[in-house]
């Protein structure tokens, strides 16, 4: 039975967890490799602390938009989806969103990390937690993986799915394996950057606003604002509200290199600014995204890029699509079709 560790517990590396199961089934025993402390990636979700009895809330990814051409070849995806009741579509306007013609928004009631988990409970996978690889070695037919904390474990085949920057970080061999022409592809990639806030608010705290989420067009700081449980159509009467800022991406880029507990205060100040009577939260919590959405993608988007074929190395990710739900199914499925191919052949 081959051995794929798969790096990187965002959106595509479930994806991918899961659709290998599906295929392989008891072929392949998967693991899953992330150095966080939950799964997500940038689909996040953040819980309240224990002491606040508020909604969670999402930091990264906020809803989904679906062209129509993406509802047709990802029916199955959608369908899987709304059936399990992990996506419902998003039934409240969005100020200042430009919609696309045909298209349809959809959200998570449970938040957008509970995508993830979806796909990755269904894997079957093993997932490891606090896991952050540093380094890979070819040993003959396999690979050693190495981790932060020490240790090795070795696997036929391993995907990376995690922010192109950071696999070019990584030790041992994958350095001198890209070609000149792979290496400057990954060089060529560009993301966003971006700071995220969420305000948890007391059960009885009440906006004097009405809307749910925002796009704010004037102001240097501050992008969008949601009121995250009223986003998902989540109002419990036992929680408190929970309230989303992200940042412009010129804001990010500018206080990129700053610690977050230094930028937080400019954020907050900005906010009361635009919400004066907004109530006294509980708690906040401030996410740096410095790998917020992909601005330039790896050449004519092909889905992945093999680095090596045996044993097998694959790297995968908005990076090689669009930074969004579609382009990390486009991603998933294209690195499915190279492991089914690798592991056929070994």
């Amino acid at each position: 039975m081959a051995r794929v560790l798969i790096v990187g517990a965002g959106l595509t590396g479930s994806l991918c967890a899961c659709l290998l199961r599906r295929e392989l089934q008891n072929k392949v025993r998967v693991v899953v490799w992330d150095k966080a402390r939950g799964a997500g990636g940038r689909m996040s979700t953040s819980r309240p602390p224990p002491d606040a009895s508020s909604h969670s809330a999402d930091l990264g990814a906020q809803y989904i938009t679906a062209t129509p051409a993406y509802a047709q070849s990802h029916h199955s995806f959608y369908t899987e989806l709304l059936s399990a009741g992990v996506l419902q579509p998003l039934d409240c306007p969005i100020e200042g969103l430009r919609q696309r013609d045909g298209s349809q928004d959809y959200v998570p009631p449970r938040g957008m990390s509970s995508l993830v988990k979806h796909f990755l409970s269904q894997s079957g996978a093993e997932v490891f937690l606090e896991h952050h690889v540093t380094a890979l070695h070819r040993r003959g037919a396999s690979w050693e993986v190495e981790r932060k904390a020490g240790g090795s474990e070795t696997f036929d085949a391993v995907v990376l799915t995690m922010p192109v920057p950071q696999i070019l970080q990584l030790q041992g061999d994958l350095g001198n394996l890209l070609s000149v022409q792979q290496r400057q592809q990954l060089d060529g990639v560009r993301f966003s950057s971006r700071f995220a806030l969420a305000l948890f608010f007391s059960p009885g705290a009440v906006f004097s606003f009405g809307w749910a989420a925002k796009y704010v067009s004037d102001n240097a700081c501050i992008r969008y604002i949601a009121v995250d449980n009223r986003k998902r159509g989540a109002d419990n009467s036992g929680c408190g509200p929970s309230l989303v800022v992200h940042t412009s991406v010129p804001f990010g880029e500018k206080h990129l290199e700053r610690d977050k507990e230094d930028v937080q205060p400019i954020i907050l100040q900005e906010l009361h600014r635009l919400l004066p009577d907004l109530p006294q939260p509980v708690s906040i919590k401030c996410q740096k995204w410095r790998y917020s959405q992909v601005l330039t993608s790896v050449p004519d988007c092909p889905g992945h890029m093999t680095v090596l074929e045996q044993p097998l190395l694959v790297c995968g990710g908005d990076a090689f699509c669009h930074s969004n739900f579609d382009g990390c199914v486009d991603s998933a499925l294209s690195v499915l079709s190279v492991l089914k191919g690798s592991l056929a052949n070994s």
